[in-house]
């Protein structure tokens, strides 16, 4: 997926609220648009080099987007929009040989009080939700980086799913590419890692892919394994 608007380097300063960030853009400071909810803790400190994107509309309350940083010499992408949209043109293609032969690729599927990601159609149709994964320690992809209630209630809606008839899976998209392999963040919440693991033995699937990742385009890359 291309990168569209003006690129420029920044550097990081702090979190200034949820969903905006203070940079540095040439001597002057900057506050950018973050479009992710996460910690990002180990992304985003102070000094950081990042990526931004100018990026226009009448009803916006900042110039920019802050849509990737460096990890040492690694760019990660660190816009949670864009996962969704990685798979959806990737379920278009047929480039997902987990999820070939649907008739159908419906987005925002409502199932009980949950909105899933996707809905394909198909005999039987599967519920497919996607989550964006930017953390990565000693070569493994973690998510979440911080406590979901929103992940929790997803992963029990994909079991309901499943005793329901249907197919359930859900992808963590590695935005990035230096991950061998995946494994939910006890750590940081360890309620989601045995959800997932509950998940996994009712025999809901669970898929990560890497994305390629550069200041022009994101790719989303290979399977990597999943270790629960």
């Amino acid at each position: 997926m291309r990168i569209c608007g003006e690129k420029r380097k920044a550097t990081f300063l702090e979190r200034a609220t949820r969903f905006s960030a203070s940079v540095m853009l040439e001597g002057t400071e900057e506050v950018a648009h973050l479009p992710n909810s996460g910690r990002l803790g180990e992304l985003l400190t102070w000094g950081r080099r990042v990526i931004i994107v100018e990026r226009g509309g009448p009803h916006r309350k900042t110039r920019y987007d802050l849509i990737m940083a460096y990890s040492k010499d690694k760019l990660v992408s660190v816009d949670a929009r864009l996962p969704g949209n990685l798979v959806y043109e990737a379920l278009l293609r047929g480039a997902l040989p987990q999820f070939t032969g649907y008739s159908s690729v419906r987005r925002e599927a409502t199932y009980g009080q949950s909105r899933l990601d996707f809905l394909l159609g198909s005999a039987p149709p599967c519920f497919l939700e996607v989550k964006s994964v930017t953390l990565v320690r000693r070569s493994v992809a973690m998510f979440p980086d911080a406590p979901t209630s929103r992940g929790l209630r997803h992963l029990r809606t994909l079991m309901e799913a499943k005793r329901e008839g249907y197919r359930a899976a859900v992808l963590f998209v590695i935005q990035r590419e230096d991950a061998d392999c995946f494994s939910p963040n006890d750590e940081a919440d360890p309620d989601f890692g045995s959800t997932l693991r509950e998940a996994a033995l009712s025999q809901v699937d669970v898929y990560a892919h890497l994305c390629t990742v550069t200041e022009d385009e994101v790719q989303l890359a290979r399977a990597v394994p999943v270790r629960l």
